[in-house]
């Protein structure tokens, strides 16, 4: 807390910020066909429910949140939106406010029907996200997902500007729900520093994405890398200090590691201890991950980040 004893930061927001953020909000809602409204009273708080169970079908007794605790977050004044297609709500968010640190919004949950594929809708829901923020006088967002997770990956560091900032090990534990059935629960904490420059151009669609291919070209290096359709490490964190490392490491991951968790498990979990390997090395190391690319790779530089 702050010397008044406020959750608030002491970093001010200016209306000129909190303006661009709700005007990149609202734009990108309109480009995804879509319109978000607050959650407050019982009966969306029910819809909130029954969207989450769409999406995560989660196994009986374990949903990832109950309609209990939805209603005292939204009672409690938290975010929770839900995105509409029409009459239909497609899309959901739900985040409650942190104390680590001070002044921060955790974000629980977030996800997107499958009725409406390729239309951004998740986009849309995190730039409402960061205006309510911004709005409610926050600058910090915080998240974890599942760092295998290639399309997760390169939307919330390529293309928000989220960058993970600690590897967690099974950090759930065991999780039955059709997504995370019979898998180790790693994830990588996310920081979202709403009002930092890159972000503030990645929210806006000014900034291009990160080209791992350039990236090797300038000396960068692959530490972890797919040779048919397996993991292999290139380079392991244990020589990060070596006189001739590379000061920028790439990591790949698989293409689809959900579909991999059907269809061949047993090499879905390969990728699960090499990346644990290679990117929780590094970030334990000290190094910081920077960006991810659409093709796959985070991008974890030595020292300070792009």
């Amino acid at each position: 807390m702050n010397s008044t004893g406020s959750l608030r930061p002491e970093e001010s927001v200016s209306p000129a910020a909190v303006a661009a953020a709700r005007a990149a909000a609202t734009a990108a809602a309109e480009r995804s066909g879509v319109t978000i409204t607050q959650v407050h009273e019982l009966p969306d708080v029910e819809l909130v429910r029954q969207v989450i169970d769409e999406i995560w079908n989660p196994r009986a007794g374990d949903p990832p949140v109950t309609q209990g605790i939805l209603r005292a977050l939204t009672h409690g004044g938290n975010y929770c939106t839900l995105a509409w297609d029409g009459g239909r709500a497609v899309g959901v968010s739900l985040a409650f406010l942190g104390i680590d640190p001070p002044g921060s919004l955790h974000s629980h949950i977030t996800g997107v029907s499958g009725a409406v594929p390729g239309r951004h809708v998740g986009r849309a829901l995190k730039l409402d996200q960061r205006a309510w923020a911004l709005e409610h006088g926050l600058t910090t967002v915080m998240w974890t997902y599942d760092p295998l997770v290639r399309r997760n990956a390169y939307f919330n560091a390529g293309k928000l500007g989220a960058l993970p900032t600690k590897y967690l090990v099974d950090f759930y534990g065991t999780m039955d729900d059709a997504i995370n059935a019979g898998q180790a629960t790693d994830r990588l904490a996310v920081t979202w520093r709403l009002l930092d420059a890159r972000v503030v151009e990645l929210c806006a669609g000014r900034a291009p994405d990160l080209d791992a291919a350039a990236l090797v070209a300038d000396g960068a290096r692959v530490a972890l890398d797919e040779v048919g359709g397996q993991p292999v490490v290139t380079a392991p964190a244990s020589d990060a200090d070596a006189p001739d490392a590379a000061s920028v490491r790439l990591v790949r991951v698989p293409a689809d590691v959900e579909a991999l968790r059907h269809a061949d498990p047993a090499t879905a979990l390969r990728w699960r201890l090499a990346v644990r390997e290679v990117l929780g090395g590094l970030m334990g190391d000290g190094w910081t991950v920077t960006g991810a690319s659409k093709d796959g790779f985070y991008v974890v530089s030595r020292g300070e980040g792009l």
